[in-house]
């Protein structure tokens, strides 16, 4: 992939934010039209209902494994360049913010990734609570919380300044990632089908996960080619959301991938919603729906940047490159759900769960 035409014609900067925008959009289009939700996900598996949403979140995941590590194997990618692989990694923080983040995610109905599509779709309560969730993460990253947030990640720590490859910790080859990515894309389409989910649900919801390699692989070939040091990374929005807010708070403001990924999400998830007919405004339905969302929206911005990044962030984009940390608060964020979703949600009746709306 020969990028150096385009870094000579608009920069190395802009290079990197139009990769993120490409990346945005693509995410944006493919998580709107498949109703993408892993706090559904999460529901349908604590309820045993094992439905629509568990299928999707599965299909993106596997999608994710088998592009991201395909590209690996033939040498479009190196994940140890990644830059959650490449510094220290909290187990600690992986914990504890991963279960915050699971908690959070079931009060605001929605994850980080899922807010911010809901936003651009005119959903008025997903606006108010995503700028809250990346106020909150900035805080967590340069202010009043970040010295909380420090401790905290500190706690326990990966040992060698780097963080852990989970194929490696346990001595796997590295077509395993592959394999695995195609053996969960398998039980997906089983759960697919007995759930007569669409083929183009499937098609949107494989379209996720080809969005977080498309980040790993333009990020890294940008990476390659440029002067400067460029972060090679992918599709998270909890740092990148509080990036994007100071982009327009902070004077001189330097563009690059997490800048134009989050403008690339609202742009995608908006031409989806409006061509399809379904962008309508809406609001909070009540001040218990209003402080139940802004309270998971203050714990998803903390947990998000303690755990080292949100759903997507570390529970696909992480996941993909087998960063044992982010396999660690994946788990953490559906412990969290479920137990949430159990202790709130179920003695309420809810019924079958559905994604954020």
């Amino acid at each position: 992939m020969d990028i150096v035409p385009l870094i000579e014609r608009i920069g190395e900067s802009p290079t990197g934010a139009l990769f993120g925008l490409i990346t945005g959009i693509v995410f944006g289009i493919a998580a709107q039209r498949s109703r993408f939700c892993l706090r559904a996900a999460t529901v349908e598996f604590a309820r045993r209902t094992m439905s629509n949403s568990v299928a999707i979140w599965l299909l993106t995941f596997s999608t994710a494994l088998v592009w991201v590590q395909g590209a690996a194997l033939l040498g479009l990618l190196r994940t140890e360049d990644a830059r959650m692989m490449a510094v220290t990694g909290s187990w600690s923080g992986a914990i504890i913010g991963g279960l915050i983040f699971g908690v959070g995610m079931v009060l605001a109905r929605g994850c980080s990734g899922r807010l911010l599509v809901l936003a651009a779709t005119g959903n008025l309560r997903s606006v108010m609570s995503g700028m809250l969730m990346a106020i909150v993460a900035q805080m967590s990253l340069h202010g009043y919380l970040a010295d909380f947030r420090t401790y905290l990640a500190s706690l326990w720590m990966t040992k060698g300044g780097t963080n852990v490859n989970l194929l490696t910790l346990l001595g796997l080859p590295e077509w395993f990632g592959f394999a695995m990515g195609l053996g969960i894309a398998v039980l997906a389409l089983y759960l697919a089908k007995r759930s007569n989910l669409g083929a183009k649900r499937l098609v949107f919801g494989s379209g996720v996960g080809f969005a977080v390699a498309l980040g790993w692989v333009l990020t890294f070939q940008l990476s390659q080619s440029a002067f400067d040091p460029v972060t090679v990374t992918s599709a998270t929005f909890t740092g990148p959301s509080a990036n994007t807010l100071m982009f327009f708070l902070i004077p001189d403001p330097v563009l690059d991938f997490d800048v134009g990924l989050i403008p690339g999400v609202v742009i995608g998830a908006f031409s989806a919603s409006y061509l399809a007919g379904e962008f309508k405004f809406q609001g909070y339905e009540g001040e218990a729906v209003m402080r139940r969302s802004m309270t998971g929206a203050i714990m998803m911005g903390f947990g998000g940047m303690l755990a080292g990044g949100c759903a997507i962030g570390a529970g696909v984009t992480g996941g993909s490159i087998f960063v044992a940390t982010a396999w660690l608060a994946l788990l953490c964020m559906w412990i969290g759900a479920m137990a949430t979703d159990y202790l709130i949600d179920q003695p309420k009746g809810g019924g079958v769960p559905q994604p954020a709306q």
